[in-house]
């Protein structure tokens, strides 16, 4: 009958395309509800992707907040002639779990990086980065970022693992730049205290 179109998957069939097609207008106006039924109609399969990816599941959660927080912020963006709703989400969703996948395949070699080159003029450095991981070994900086809050380890490896500015780090968190720096410079301070820990 009719109405078993309805109860197919968010891709399954016209009436659930539609459906997040008119979700995602709805959050790109800001509407808040269509964006928690948004969440809720296509978070599992997003989780499914990143889980798929990154084989973590504290970092495919990540991925998953990080990748809602895009929709949230570039749902303006899509474009239903390039694609349904779905495959636009799980294209960004599939590029975060990459670049991941990425980052913590380099951070050993950014952070040697960081520890001989100057501070960008740009970034406020009361706490650079050199200092806080200068002599510091890969699983020690691993357990003090995992004793971070998410937001706090997640704009740190933005600004200084994907080399994110603090504007760019504040547009892709939908966070205010004060509250971005802000956060940032805690966190580093967390991270140093950890560290130094570690190493006494």
């Amino acid at each position: 009958m009719g109405s078993v179109e309805t109860s197919r998957s968010p891709d399954g069939g016209d009436s659930e395309s539609q459906l997040l097609r008119e979700l995602v207008a709805s959050v790109a106006a800001q509407d808040r509800a269509a964006f928690t039924r948004l969440y809720d109609l296509t978070s599992s399969r997003i989780y499914g992707l990143a889980v798929r990816v990154v084989r973590d599941r504290q970092y495919a959660e990540e991925i998953v907040q990080e990748a809602y927080l895009q929709y949230w912020v570039h749902a303006g963006d899509y474009d239903p002639a390039r694609g349904s709703v779905i495959t636009w989400m799980m294209t960004i969703a599939h590029r975060r779990a990459v670049d991941r996948v990425r980052t913590e395949g380099m951070q050993t070699e950014r952070i040697s990086e960081y520890g001989v080159r100057n501070a960008e003029p740009e970034v406020p450095s009361n706490i650079p980065l050199e200092v806080v991981v200068q002599a510091a070994q890969r699983n020690t900086l691993h357990t003090c970022l995992g004793q971070l809050t998410d937001l706090q380890r997640g704009s740190i490896e933005m600004s200084y693992f994907a080399g994110l500015s603090y504007p760019e780090v504040a547009q892709r968190t939908a966070t205010p730049l004060p509250t971005t720096k802000s956060r940032i410079r805690d966190g580093l301070r967390r991270l140093k205290t950890c560290m130094d820990s570690q190493d006494n």
